[in-house]
């Protein structure tokens, strides 16, 4: 089992947790599949609106310019074709999804490897509770200095505990997540993973299922 210290919001010892080592422990992290996880979840933020005109599309007269032989000009039908100024574009880009989803044991894969990534580099913080009791962002801040937090910080706990995340979103260097919404895109591109012993839980037993 993963073990790690519990400390409170002040930054005091509050005991230990053990994690599931097939979440939390892992040895040999491979990181091919935060390539492929990450990959994917860019791609599915492409807007994919790029548009551009073919000849069927922009305005001119269909007209024939000038008759097939005896001017001394090449063979043209209409002044939409590509070769003019104003004319469609060959080949164009049509608006498209750029989503697709790895599998599921990719994508579950990826973020176990995430997080023991973290637990082994001991970028992982975990705090008893996390009780806000008012939207507040400099509690917050208070708390990610007091328990020293470094760099930027994804902080999980219950989506149910809005003071937390309405008093994190003003943040620069911290993001709130709940469980069911942690991946690997947001892990890698902060420095410290803060859970509560709920999120801790609650993320064990999401990617053990």
């Amino acid at each position: 089992m993963a073990k790690l210290k519990v400390v409170n919001i002040k930054g005091e010892p509050a005991g230990e947790i053990d994690l599931s080592d097939d979440v939390f422990g892992i040895a040999e992290i491979n990181q091919d599949l935060f390539y492929e996880v990450v990959k994917a979840q860019l791609a599915s933020r492409r807007a994919g609106t790029h548009s551009t005109k073919g000849r069927s599309e922009v305005a001119g007269s269909k007209k024939k310019l000038y008759k097939q032989k005896g001017t001394g000009n090449a063979r043209h039908g209409n002044i939409r074709a590509p070769i003019f100024a104003k004319g469609g574009k060959v080949h164009t880009p049509k608006p498209r999804n750029y989503a697709y989803r790895p599998p599921r044991q990719v994508r579950a894969g990826a973020l176990k490897h995430a997080l023991s990534l973290f637990v082994k580099e001991g970028r992982v913080v975990v705090l008893d509770t996390f009780a806000v009791e008012s939207i507040k962002t400099k509690a917050v801040a208070q708390t990610l200095t007091a328990i020293k937090a470094q760099g930027s910080s994804v902080v999980v706990d219950a989506a149910a505990n809005e003071n937390l995340r309405l008093s994190a979103r003003n943040l620069d260097q911290a993001t709130f997540l709940p469980p069911e919404g942690v991946n690997v895109y947001d892990l890698l591109r902060h420095d410290t993973l803060i859970l509560t012993q709920d999120a801790a839980r609650a993320l064990e037993k999401r990617l053990s299922a």
